[in-house]
């Protein structure tokens, strides 16, 4: 993966923040065991809970000192030899509560000082019974009033899903004309943007239903969308049947899917270093491209592959 086709920080020095995210996942595993490797290479404040973080690097037993930081916009104090953390105090008794309040200080900051903001992994059923919240693309786009769009770039190709964490009897209802010519011309500014520098020259537009709806037998949702694409995206190609996609691409392609795992299975099963990348906001916000992992806490069989790239881009 070339982390040239991605803006960078205009600092000599790289800083990033690391929004420390579910600790009850392999996050701080995650963090603990890049650090000897990442603090030669650039300086980051984690925000999370101190407690949290020192109690959970007593359980794995890694010896790292953690330091906490004074003022998270200076990087004043800040030691590279120790895990540096800005300290957010669980004010509340409701875990999604306290999760917000990282968020939404984890963004100030990176809005604030333009900072890449690296985003660990949550639990988002833990926000979905309470507030309407789809995932933290979605999310940070409300908080900053912006579209934004997921791009899960990889080393080996990227794509885009028009719809993201929904019910699947539900993306019928997104598939109009309108809403994906809306979501389409949203992606290609984007793109397009001179701050990204994202060299994409292949767009690859999947079919909704098998075998592009067999000269539509199954439904008429591919015929629109290839109306759609012909009449004011011809730089789009397709659309392609989704189960044969995958077998011949160049590492410039982009692979357009309606929904979520139409492309992201392939995408983390071809892909070794791809993570989650948000378009839209006026900062850099990266996520690995794995969950919380909570069956395998505290057993020192994390991945660390895809953290390094958010970090390292």
């Amino acid at each position: 993966m070339n982390s040239k086709n991605l803006f960078m920080n205009n600092s000599n020095i790289i800083k990033k923040y690391v929004f420390l995210g579910d600790t009850d996942s392999i996050n701080i595993e995650i963090i603990a065991k890049s650090h000897n490797y990442l603090k030669k290479k650039i300086q980051y404040v984690v925000i999370g809970n101190k407690k949290e973080l020192k109690e959970y690097l007593i359980k794995i037993k890694l010896d790292i000192k953690v330091n906490e930081i004074a003022d998270p916009i200076s990087f004043k104090n800040y030691k590279k030899t120790c895990i540096n953390i800005f300290n957010t105090e669980n004010k509340h008794k409701e875990k999604y509560r306290n999760l917000l309040n990282q968020i939404n200080l984890s963004n100030e900051l990176s809005c604030s000082t333009k900072f890449d903001l690296v985003t660990m992994p949550i639990n988002k059923s833990i926000f979905k019974k309470k507030i309407k919240f789809i995932g933290m693309t979605e999310y940070l786009g409300k908080i900053n009033k912006c579209e934004t769009m997921m791009l899960m770039y990889g080393e080996m190709f990227s794509v885009i899903p028009l719809t993201t964490h929904i019910n699947l009897k539900n993306i019928h209802k997104n598939l109009n004309k309108i809403k994906i010519k809306k979501k389409l011309n949203i992606m290609m500014n984007l793109l397009n943007s001179k701050k990204y520098k994202l060299n994409f020259s292949i767009f690859k537009f999947l079919c909704y239903n098998p075998h592009c709806s067999e000269n539509a037998t199954i439904g008429n949702e591919d015929k629109l969308i290839n109306q759609l694409i012909s009449k004011y995206f011809k730089n789009i190609l397709g659309p392609y049947p989704a189960d044969s996609a995958f077998i011949n691409f160049k590492k410039n392609t982009l692979f357009i899917s309606t929904y979520h795992d139409q492309a992201l299975i392939p995408y983390k099963i071809i892909n070794k270093k791809g993570f989650n990348f948000t378009l839209g906001l006026n900062y850099r916000r990266l996520s690995p491209a794995h969950g919380t992992a909570k069956d395998i806490k505290f057993k020192n069989k994390s991945d660390n592959t895809s953290y390094l790239a958010c970090m390292l881009s």
